[in-house]
């Protein structure tokens, strides 16, 4: 692998980015890599947890924005969208999964963070939505992610104002679900994933399928053409 590290500890999947000299930003290369990576944990029965965590002292300041797109055409552009395939792959996990927090995550890097079941974050980390600032609208599935976590006020001040919130801030608004010093971030993370990893792996598995379906059962109805909104911005953008 060449964006990530893959550890297993028992029964605890742990996934690393390891692109910490460009702040872990998130590439079409890094997200196919990811998305392959989930596929390759959803069919492995043996584990029962998988934690995102990211090497340096941030966890990702979102998606690379220095990328030039490859695609020679419209419809392949239209057609390569990586970042929302990259969060259903996480949606997708029977198994429990949880983002480790640190430092910045910002954009699609706070897309995936919503996807998973659960954030642990240290006292330091920052969250975001600076697409605003770009011009673009929120895609990735962040939007209906963001706003069962935290409502539709909150969701409203941090996508439409940009604006950056702390980590206590955000436990308070419940999108973080524990934090903790920056030096006990990986114990703390590995210790509330082993609240789930010793239970049933069956009837756990079946509860968190029955809850997303539950949950996420109306997401296609309203962001299934996000990319595409954000393919028209950029091009109303160019006139």
């Amino acid at each position: 692998m060449k964006f990530f590290k893959l550890e297993k500890k028992n029964n605890i999947a742990i996934i690393s980015f390891t692109r910490a000299k460009s702040l872990n930003a998130l590439n079409q290369s890094t997200l196919k890599e990811l998305i392959d990576l989930n596929r390759k944990i959803q069919s492995d029965t043996t584990i029962k947890a998988v934690i995102y965590r990211a090497e340096g002292i941030h966890f990702s300041a979102g998606a690379d924005i220095k990328e030039k797109p490859k695609a020679s055409s419209k419809i392949k552009t239209w057609k390569t969208n990586l970042g929302k395939e990259a969060i259903e792959s996480i949606l997708k996990l029977d198994q429990i999964t949880l983002a480790s927090l640190k430092g910045y995550c910002l954009g699609g890097a706070a897309c995936i963070a919503t996807a998973c079941d659960f954030r642990i974050a240290s006292l330091e980390t920052t969250v975001a939505y600076p697409e605003i600032d770009l011009g673009m609208n929120l895609n990735w599935l962040g939007l209906p992610l963001l706003l069962r976590l935290i409502g539709p006020a909150r969701t409203k001040k941090m996508v439409i104002s940009g604006e950056a919130e702390d980590a206590t801030t955000l436990f308070d608004w419940g999108f973080i679900d524990k934090i903790c010093e920056t030096g006990d971030l990986d114990k703390t993370t590995l210790k509330f994933a082993k609240k789930f990893t010793s239970k049933d792996t069956v009837p756990a598995q079946m509860i968190k399928r029955s809850i997303n379906a539950l949950t996420y059962q109306n997401d296609q109805a309203i962001m299934h053409m996000d990319y595409d909104q954000f393919l028209l911005t950029k091009e109303f953008l160019k006139k």
